[in-house]
């Protein structure tokens, strides 16, 4: 979502990313999700619908590592009821080949029963046309409670543990004070612990400071807190779009922000670091003529100004880890300077996690990872379960 000057800011994200893939560094098959506790802490993958017309249905994604899967999106009417935003999508395509299995839904109902510990998480909004509904619904009292309700009656119906709000985002106080309310009417229809409501967030200050978290948060499990887009095409230098620390001397405002200083703004808020998912690009971000942080750039490569991460690096390109700051590039080949995370930030970014004692990570999306010994859903998973990753 673009910020009031049309340019999105640091710490923004827009949902038209995301889901989940694993693999490992180490040669020891780690103990399956199913006979690991449902408590903390959380490896999550979002799974977006558009993928399957790419070839990637949710059951291409090995959820050997993942502990709770959000399928995006659902949308929402202005009259407070949702829909599922691609009919074709998510009901009707030939998942197969031979008709056995029609849409992502079903498709992912099967995943469930082969993997009957997996919590899947119905995800409302996204960015752009996804969330322009969500300041009318959350604004009147009788369409916020059509909404709750109509969100539990599509939970129940398709067998989704619980609801994500992806609002992007409030963009002043009284829509904060909405999206609050919004919350509450939820809860009420989705109460704990038979169902799990969490929502996303930016990571940056500029939106957060719209909302008062820690009422937020009473009514949620979790905060997905999209620590990525730091930096990207509506910077004015090039840099790290998803550090772990910020850097002494940050070149600008943008580099201010990382998701050390993400979290700790939303506990300095009232949030509880157990109720804080760490987000994570399976993605980087292009800058083209540039080759360090804080270089100007001359445009963006790949999609969008972005490459999925099972694309990087890319061929011809220079590694480097910037252990300061948890984050990794590569510089040449076609994409310029390319910010992202590999397995090493992953390792680090779960070890940071575990340390605050926040509820783990999350990736966006599943489907950019890798299913090889580079997977980074697979990194974070050995990392916060160590135990299980040795064997025992």
């Amino acid at each position: 979502m673009a910020s009031s000057q049309g340019k999105p800011k640091p710490g923004w994200r827009a949902h038209s990313l995301n889901p989940f893939k694993t693999r490992s560094q180490v040669q020891v098959e780690p103990v399956p999700v199913e006979k690991i506790s449902q408590s903390l802490p959380i490896n999550a993958v979002y799974y977006p619908n558009w993928r399957v017309y790419k070839g990637f249905p949710p059951s291409s994604l090995n959820l050997k590592y993942v502990t709770h899967l959000f399928y995006a999106f659902a949308w929402v009417r202005n009259q407070g009821h949702l829909f599922f935003s691609d009919e074709y999508a998510d009901s009707e395509i030939d998942i197969n080949g031979d008709g056995s299995v029609k849409g992502c839904l079903n498709d992912l109902r099967s995943l469930k029963k082969r993997y009957p510990n997996i919590k899947t998480i119905l995800s409302v909004g996204g960015g752009g046309e996804g969330s322009a509904p969500f300041p009318a619904v959350a604004s009147n009292g009788i369409v916020r409670s059509s909404f709750a309700q109509s969100a539990r009656q599509m939970v129940d119906a398709f067998g989704f543990d619980g609801v994500d709000i992806d609002w992007e985002h409030p963009s002043d106080p009284k829509q904060g004070q909405h999206y609050v309310q919004l919350l509450a009417a939820l809860r009420k229809e989705l109460p704990a612990p038979s169902y799990i409501l969490t929502s996303a967030l930016p990571a940056g200050e500029w939106a957060l400071r719209n909302i008062d978290l820690g009422k937020a948060s009473s009514h949620l499990d979790l905060i997905n807190l999209m620590t990525y887009d730091f930096s990207g095409p509506w910077t004015n230098l090039c840099g790290h779009h998803a550090q772990l620390y910020s850097p002494k001397n940050p070149h600008n405002e943008a580099a201010r922000v990382s998701c050390s200083s993400a979290v700790a703004y939303a506990q300095s808020r009232g949030v509880q670091a157990r109720k804080i998912l760490l987000g994570v690009p399976a993605y980087g971000r292009s800058f083209l003529g540039a080759s360090k942080p804080g270089d100007r750039f001359t445009g963006h490569a790949g999609e969008e100004g972005s490459f999925e991460y099972k694309d990087l690096p890319r061929p011809g390109a220079v590694v480097n880890l910037d252990k300061e700051a948890g984050a990794v590039y590569c510089v040449g080949g076609d994409g310029g300077f390319v910010s992202y995370d590999d397995v090493d930030t992953v390792q680090m970014k779960a070890t940071f996690a575990l340390k605050e004692g926040l509820a783990g990570l999350f990736f966006w999306t599943g489907t950019g990872d890798t299913q090889d010994s580079t997977s980074l859903v697979e990194a974070s998973y050995r990392s916060l379960y160590p135990q299980h990753s040795n064997g025992v």
